[in-house]
């Protein structure tokens, strides 16, 4: 009877740690629990959630610093939800897509930046100093 019970209670221990957990009503100790997620990032979902319930995953990965498309697909996977979805690939890779094709519009502006911020490159020329005169040199010459 007692190891009937055991594995009853080990079952459901089993069980509720492959449950959902939806960011709008966990705990700091359910969040913790989490994956990847740590007592600061827990602390910063928690305080977030505090001005208002996440929407969805694009408002979750806005509000909390520290949150990408790539580590909400890695929660979703750990079972954590935003109103009780889950974080779709489709729109990871969309958000991805998205992201990629903003980085590449801004190459050349950062480029032409730190063309500025270095100076003139290899083929301007130099400025040239002229040696100090030497002090034999400029005695000499008063005499």
């Amino acid at each position: 009877m007692l190891k009937k019970l055991l594995a009853l209670v080990a079952m459901l221990f089993a069980v509720a740690s492959f449950a959902a957990v939806d960011v709008n009503t966990a705990t700091e100790a359910e969040l913790d629990g989490i994956k990847g997620i740590g007592p600061g990032l827990s602390g910063r979902i928690l305080e977030e959630r505090r001005s208002a319930p996440f929407k969805d995953w694009n408002d979750f990965i806005g509000r909390v610093g520290g949150v990408g498309h790539k580590s909400a697909v890695n929660f979703s996977k750990e079972g954590l939800t935003v109103g009780g979805k889950k974080y779709s690939a489709a729109a990871a890779a969309k958000a991805e897509a998205k992201n990629q094709r903003g980085h590449k519009k801004q190459a050349p502006a950062q480029g032409a930046d730190r063309k500025a911020q270095e100076g003139p490159g290899k083929d301007a020329a130099a400025p040239v100093t002229p040696p100090p005169e030497s002090t034999s040199a400029a005695s000499a010459s008063k005499n």
